[in-house]
């Protein structure tokens, strides 16, 4: 009797080895999918995902393949899903050409293929997956929702002429604006970016430009070409041969959204330009980048932007980020963005429950925490943690039937709720189980705008071995705000070491005191009493980095507990003139434990000049 159990055992085993070994692979062309066609490519995925949802089980590990070469995707036929992305524009449905939804132990293998997309598309989701690798493609759009334009001539008060590039569709509509459209979609774009037309790097002090085409007027230039002559738009620093690229502050998609999913691995994928973010990852668990690109399509390209927003963004993610071997350019924002998301607390409905709402109107609709998860309580005003860490009893969504498309959720907490959290005018809730740990390695960012990195996060951080050249705003930025973005939260330990920062700062934006610039938004710092960022030893650690700079100011920061500025060196260039408000090395407002020491500044360093404590 005891053999044949052994033996039944053994079989057992034999047989769930095999399962969970066993690979199916789908070559493309097999289920009528062919490169270089000029065939809409939406419809006949969508098929093939439903071949291989029938045909597959959680055992078997899947390949998806495709042929080397281009595929075109259009709206028609692409797949409906209604998702709610975290820092978008929160239209449904989404119009998605290749939706993997509800997978397992994927490879999706590109195979060096370039994956075009028409209208206004979400190119790429994975949602709900587990184990799951995308590889070996690249994503575009055939038409651009940024249009760009050559200045040909500029008459100061009496206007501007411009020329669209070739690959702009273009009008003037009939309130009489320059107008661009694509499949299913038109825009009259307000503002803008300029670059350099020889070096693509964002015009020094122009930061966001913006743009009047009312009134404009159709003309002929010199070589016969068309021009646009708008007479209303008035901008100095826009001199003739300056590259512009005109656009709105929409976000409708990102070009890959992942959301939901643990262990993720994304190799060796490039986007030349999607309307939102380039990727966008909510609420996984573990992710791994590597090699992923936000670039121009090689050095012929006549392009001067990539994507409408940051190259990478994780919100309400945990276990660990790593993004590492990546390059990053031309972006209308940051390279790389970590953070959660403060609820509100809109009401309190008895001594363990409460009513908490998404506050910002591009982050709602999607899972806020779960059953057991420990969340703090900050008040707004002073950013400081009140009350004591309680433990998710119950949530569910109160303004919706289902998480899906809700701004409020009813919370039931573990323990009774501090009389501090029911009394306070202004309170947020952070779910601090569902933050990540980060690594930012050997990556490159240049010529984009806003900043480079910005990290919210009490996990530890780690920025090395990067090179951020000409970001235009702060290199690096830890953040924090309860008040506009409701983007969490404080960073405990964070090492920036072994960087090269290449003339950043070269315009103003948002939290851009400094090229690394620490700055939470909190309203009443002056009656603040903790710290919000660093504490119990920790805080931040800048250490043998190079700074390239022609400007002063290379550390600003607020609320923090524990610096340290340690062999670095600093080298001034002269090929800007220096312009910022902030004419110090360090400023300091509410910092304590700061260490400043074995740095070499090629100008010299005085502290009892160059560092300056400010009172709030």
């Amino acid at each position: 009797m005891k053999k044949i159990f052994q033996i039944i055992l053994l079989t057992l085993i034999v047989t769930a080895c095999n399962n969970t070994e066993k690979t199916k692979v789908y070559y493309m062309p097999d289920y009528g999918i062919y490169p270089n066609t000029a065939e809409n490519i939406s419809p006949l995925f969508d098929d093939f995902l439903k071949i291989l949802h029938d045909d597959t089980s959680v055992y078997d590990r899947v390949e998806i393949v495709f042929e080397k070469g281009a595929y075109q995707f259009h709206e028609d036929g692409a797949t409906r899903r209604e998702y709610y992305i975290s820092n978008h524009d929160q239209v449904n449905p989404k119009k998605v050409g290749m939706a993997l939804d509800d997978v397992k132990n994927l490879v999706f293998n590109g195979n060096g293929s370039d994956f075009i997309f028409y209208g206004r598309m979400l190119p790429l989701s994975l949602v709900n997956s587990t184990n799951c690798k995308l590889s070996n493609f690249s994503i575009d759009f055939a038409k651009p929702q940024i249009s760009q334009v050559e200045i040909i001539e500029n008459r100061g008060e009496n206007g501007i002429v411009f020329k669209p590039d070739t690959s702009v569709n273009c009008r003037i509509n009939e309130d009489g604006m320059f107008e661009s459209y694509g499949e299913n979609w038109k825009l009259v774009q307000g503002l803008a970016m300029a670059f350099e037309k020889e070096t693509h790097r964002i015009v020094y002090n122009s930061s966001d430009v913006l743009v009047n085409t009312k009134n404009v007027e159709m003309l002929t230039d010199k070589d016969s070409s068309v021009v646009y002559y708008a007479p209303l738009w008035n901008n100095g620093l826009l001199i003739p041969g300056t590259i512009v690229t005109l656009r709105t502050w929409e976000r409708p998609a990102p070009g890959i959204f992942i959301s939901q999913n643990k262990d993720t691995y994304i190799e060796n994928v490039k986007v030349h330009y999607a309307e939102g973010m380039a990727l966008l990852a909510q609420l996984c668990d573990n992710i791994n980048i590597d090699k992923f690109y936000v670039c121009f399509k090689g050095e012929n390209d006549p392009r001067y932007f990539t994507t409408q927003a940051d190259a990478t963004h994780f919100s309400g993610c945990r276990g660990k980020i790593t993004v590492q071997n990546g390059f990053y350019e031309a972006m209308m924002d940051d390279a790389i963005n970590v953070h959660g998301t403060y609820l509100k607390v809109i009401k309190i409905v008895d001594d363990h429950t409460l009513i908490g709402r998404y506050m910002h109107n591009q982050s709602w609709g999607f899972p806020w925490g779960e059953k057991g998860d420990k969340v703090v309580f900050v008040a707004s005003n002073t950013m400081e943690i009140i009350g004591d860490t309680n433990i998710i009893e119950n949530i569910l969504p109160y303004d919706k039937p289902t998480e899906k498309g809700a701004h409020e959720f009813s919370i039931t907490f573990k323990n009774a709720l501090n009389d501090e959290v029911a009394e306070a005018q202004s309170v947020g809730i952070e779910n601090i189980d569902w933050t990540p740990s980060v690594e930012f390695l050997n990556n490159v960012v240049k010529n984009n705008r806003a900043r480079g990195a910005l990290f919210s996060t009490p996990k530890d951080v780690l920025v090395s071995h990067n090179v951020f050249d000409h970001t235009s705003g702060s290199a690096i930025l830890l953040c924090g705000d309860c008040n506009g973005w409701y983007e969490t939260g404080a960073c405990r330990n964070v090492v920036i070491s072994d960087n090269t920062f290449i003339n950043p700062l070269t315009n103003m934006f948002q939290f851009t005191n400094a090229v690394i610039s620490i700055y939470p938004e909190i309203p009443d710092l002056k009656n603040q009493v903790k710290y919000f960022h660093g504490g119990n030893g920790g805080g931040v650690k800048i250490i043998g980095n190079t700074f390239e700079y022609f400007d002063k100011p290379i550390v600003y920061a607020k609320s923090l507990d524990g610096l340290l500025f340690e062999n670095n060196t600093i080298k001034t260039t002269y090929d800007y003139k220096p312009f910022h408000f902030n004419q110090n090395y360090f400023i300091f407002e509410r910092v304590v434990n700061v260490t400043i020491q074995n740095n070499n500044f090629d100008k010299g360093f005085d502290p009892s000049t160059d560092v300056v404590y400010r009172e709030p």
